[in-house]
């Protein structure tokens, strides 16, 4: 493929747009113009999609290339599902989990993000694509109310203090598309206890595949 190509599907939940991009090489091993072009139409793509699948060879794993583009979609900010094709070709129970455990290493970023086994030869697990689809739509405008946000982040300080006299004194969503979230706290944040809070707004709200951002910023008490 040189250049995306749009698709329009009917689905149960209506017409859905599939964009299947042009294959993203090192710029280095870009030969000519027109292949450079085609990847910069593929990347405006992933900056316009509302969902993006990204799609790995279960047998090759998870290549530099492909964690790059990952962080690409990150950056963009839209829910990102990650479908393992091939699944069939990988044998072994041992082979499966070590596939599994290199892929959640190398795109720990990603988060909560949906990991898909599917085979696009046979079709076997493809059906199970649009659910995810859907359900990520629908979290990605959704907004909660204030004093829900401030009860769950209430609820996971008492259950792990963030130590060191830190507190977050209020907390709001600022923004959806994706759902973004501004802690405001008295003194700087460990990043592992803001994962932590990221990880109990997500599941107290089943935000499912959608990603969610955190924003904090230091006030005095």
């Amino acid at each position: 493929t040189r250049d995306s190509t749009d698709t329009l599907g009917e689905t149960e939940d209506g017409p859905v747009v599939f964009v299947d991009t042009a294959g993203m090489r090192r710029r280095s091993r870009i030969d000519d113009s027109a292949e450079y072009y085609s990847l910069v139409r593929a990347l405006r793509a992933v900056d316009d999609a509302d969902i993006a699948f990204l799609v790995i060879d279960a047998t090759e794993g998870v290549t530099a290339q492909e964690q790059r583009l990952a962080e690409r979609i990150d950056a963009a900010g839209c829910p990102i599902v990650v479908v393992l094709n091939k699944w069939e070709m990988v044998d072994t129970g041992e082979d499966r989990e070590n596939v599994e455990t290199e892929l959640k290493r190398k795109l720990h970023f990603v988060g909560e993000a949906p990991i898909m086994k599917i085979s696009a030869l046979t079709g076997k697990g493809v059906h199970k694509l649009r659910p995810v689809l859907q359900d990520a739509i629908e979290q990605f405008p959704r907004r909660v109310p204030s004093r829900d946000v401030n009860l769950v982040i209430s609820e996971a300080l008492q259950r792990l203090p963030a130590g060191c006299g830190a507190m977050v004194m209020y907390a709001l969503q600022g923004a959806t598309d994706p759902p973004t979230f501004t802690l405001f706290v008295n003194r700087e944040l460990p990043q592992s206890y803001i994962r932590y809070l990221e990880r109990s707004i997500r599941e107290a709200f089943e935000f499912g595949p959608t990603p969610i951002k955190l924003r904090v910023r230091r006030r005095s008490e």
